[in-house]
This record gives structure tokens, sequence and C-alpha cells, in this order.
């Protein structure tokens, strides 16, 4: 059988695809070489999918990191709204969170896999699972199908390949979206770890693994680059994680050949000087205490050792007898905690690609391959990313929903 269109890749961006071609007339094929669709869906935002933001078009730009401009024919055709009201006409309800982040309102992203499934089911798409593609077949520069990893060769007029990028290899993406453009003329801008942990060179992380600071500020200001993120992070075993230590490893995916210094501002809300009055109505609290035992309202008891060794005020110091010195060596500390960021964890822990096909060999407007004719792309496959907070599924919604319109439009 012919297909009008054929998907590889059955995540949201492939989903969509399949859906909008399959709405507008288009005999569809979606292939996913998992079990189900929506794998590396269904683990999004700790399994409560964060799949989309409610911002506004400036919101949605601002966060974009990689190729923002590639990206305004596929936000403008499929923007975020349309996406909360596509999903609730399927049944899901929907709230919004901090930050603008929506989220199902029952917090599972299963409800959002089965509202995609049904939105394939009601446009007809024919869904093949556990259907892996070795190639996509052309002839004279134009798509003539794909054949399949067991040898079938299954004719289609065009194809959408939308298999994801190199994170989460466990949920099958592997890269082969990759392999399958570079062997049609396309090249691959280098795939590195975005939205990923930081390693860090200081000893005394360790101590602190598993301690979680909210509403603290995190910057890197050097010659190259210049982030600042408020929020929450965390402390791990080799180094810095949480969602603002994710926004700025974004910034970082092509700075870190040599080592880059991270500060941490503790107490934001304060000055230097609101903080040292603070420290100083902590003291007369607990005069006569030593300063080990003074701290515990201002920090998480795990870091009080940690801030008094950097600061190089002695522990074991009786608080009344700290001197206006010492305190600015505390102050100085809270606000200028410092980490040397190394590197990052493995591209398999990042939370998205960055890096891909290159957008320059892809018709922004249409989406389609500017090497062969009638080959589409879409979601992480492409070299685009944004930070956290659901910008990401909406480039995959985004990018879907195009790809798939412009494969209904003869050509």
């Amino acid at each position: 059988m012919n297909y009008d269109l054929i998907v590889v890749g059955g995540g949201p961006a492939g989903i969509l695809g399949a859906a909008t071609a399959a709405e507008k007339g288009l005999k569809v094929l979606l292939l996913e070489k998992n079990e189900k669709l929506g794998k590396k869906l269904f683990i999004t935002g700790k399994g409560r999918c964060n799949f989309t933001n409610n911002g506004d078009t400036d919101d949605f730009f601002n966060n974009m990191i990689t190729n923002k401009k590639f990206l305004y024919s596929a936000y403008k055709s499929f923007n975020n709204h349309q996406i909360i009201g596509l999903l609730q006409s399927l049944g899901v309800k929907t709230k919004i969170e901090r930050g603008n982040r929506v989220f199902p309102e029952s917090d599972k992203s299963s409800d959002i896999i089965k509202a995609l499934n049904k939105h394939l089911q009601l446009n007809n798409v024919e869904i093949m699972l556990n259907t892996e593609v070795k190639r996509i077949n052309t002839r004279d520069q134009r798509v003539t199908g794909v054949l399949l990893k067991n040898n079938k060769q299954i004719p289609g007029e065009k194809v959408l390949i939308a298999t994801g990028g190199m994170s989460y290899r466990q949920t099958g993406s592997t890269g082969d979206g990759y392999i399958m453009a570079q062997q049609l003329g396309h090249s691959i801008v280098n795939p590195k770890p975005a939205l990923v942990p930081l390693v860090t060179r200081e000893s005394w992380v360790k101590d602190l693994q598993g301690l979680t600071l909210k509403n603290v500020s995190a910057q890197i200001i050097n010659s190259t680059v210049k982030v600042v993120q408020f929020g929450e992070m965390i402390f791990t075993h080799f180094g810095i994680s949480g969602p603002i230590i994710l926004s700025i490893s974004s910034f970082l995916k092509d700075r870190l050949n040599s080592p880059v210094t991270l500060t941490i501002d503790l107490k934001p809300a304060l000055s230097d000087e609101q903080l040292d009055d603070r420290l100083k109505r902590d003291f007369k609290k607990y005069t006569g205490k030593h300063l080990k035992n003074s701290l515990d309202d201002l920090l998480p008891q795990k870091m009080i050792p940690v801030i008094l060794e950097l600061s190089g005020v002695d522990i074991h110091k009786q608080v009344n007898q700290v001197t206006k010195k010492e305190r600015e060596l505390l102050v100085h500390t809270l606000k200028n905690l410092t980490l040397t960021v190394t590197g990052t964890r493995p591209l398999n822990e990042a939370i998205v690609t960055s890096g891909g096909i290159n957008v320059k060999e892809i018709n922004p407007s249409t989406l389609e391959s500017k090497i062969i004719r009638g080959l589409y792309f879409a979601g992480e496959v492409i070299d685009v990313d944004a930070l956290t907070g659901g910008y990401n599924l909406q480039i995959a919604f985004s990018t879907g929903y195009l790809s798939g319109a412009s494969s209904a439009n003869i050509n």
C-alpha cells in the first residue's frame, strides 16, 4: 500500500505531524520502534508532564536557546494556546502553575498520551509499533518510502522524521534520525547535552549531597556568557542540579572547554547590609552559643559547617566574640558561594539534546528538507532547544503540526 505520508517516530512531534496530515486528508502511517507511543513523554516533568507554557509570544522566544528565528513559522502555525485547546477538546483538564507552566490537572503524563492517541485514532492514522526504520528510500532526490530493519519496503510519497535526540536512550532516543538524514546528504550539528546537571570541582559538594535550596540565585558572568537564574537547585555527589542549574547548563554547552566559575547567592532577597543586620539579630538571640549552633534560623543544618569553613571563621567561636570583619566574611560567603564547573553529566542524562539536523538545510516555512523533496523534520531531531518550563515540548508540538500541515500541501 502506498502512503501519502510516513511518520518515523511516535513522540509528541511525530504524533502531531501524523494527526495533522491525516486531518487534512492524507493517508498516514506512523512508525514507532518502541512497544508504545510517547515513551519519553511519559517520564516528562517527573511523570507530571509540563506540556507547554501559558506565557505570551515574547516569553516563548525569550526562552529559546538555539535557532529561535527558525521557529517563528512553526510557532505561528500552532502555538501554546492551540495545544492547550486541542488537548482540552480531547478530554484533558489542564492547570497553570508557577512560571506559567501548564500541566494536566491530574498530574499524570499518561492522560496526555491517551489524548494524543485519541487524536490519531479520530483521524484514522495507521500505527505500527515495534517497527524500526533502517533508511529513507529516495529516487532523483525525492522520497519514495522507507526500508524497515526487517528489510520490508513501505512505499510513501513523503516522510517525516521525528525520532528525537540522543538523551534518555532507554526511551528510544538513540540518534536514528541523524543517521537517516546523513545518508541523504544532510549535515548534523554535533549533539550535546542541554538541560543537564553540572559537574563541579569542589570536594565539599559531596557533604551536601541531597540538599535542596529554594529561592536562591545562581549566576555565571564572564567574558563569553552572562546568565542569572533564580529558583531551586540541589547538590549531588558529582556537583549540582535542579531547575536553575539545568537552565544555566544550556547556556554553557559550547563554553566548557575550560572550567567556569558559578556563584550562588543564598540570600538574594537581602542586601549585604540587611544580611549583616540579620546575622547580628541571630547572634544576639543565640548569645553564649558556639557559632556552629547559631545559624539554624538562616541555613539548613547540613550547610552550616561548609559555610563556616569557606568563610574562614572559627566554627567553635562563641557568637558574642565574632568581630565585624568576621561577619563581613560570612556575609560575603553567603552571597558569593563559589563553585568551579568542570563539565556536564553525559548526554544520556540530559533532558534534551542540543544539536541535530542543521536548520540551514530545512525550509523554516514548511520544515521540508532543502536537499530531498518530500522529506520533513520535526521536534528534537532538529538543532533547536529551549529552557525548562514546557518550551521544548511546545517546539515538538509546533514543528510537528507545521510539518504535517505542510506535507498535506501538494508540491
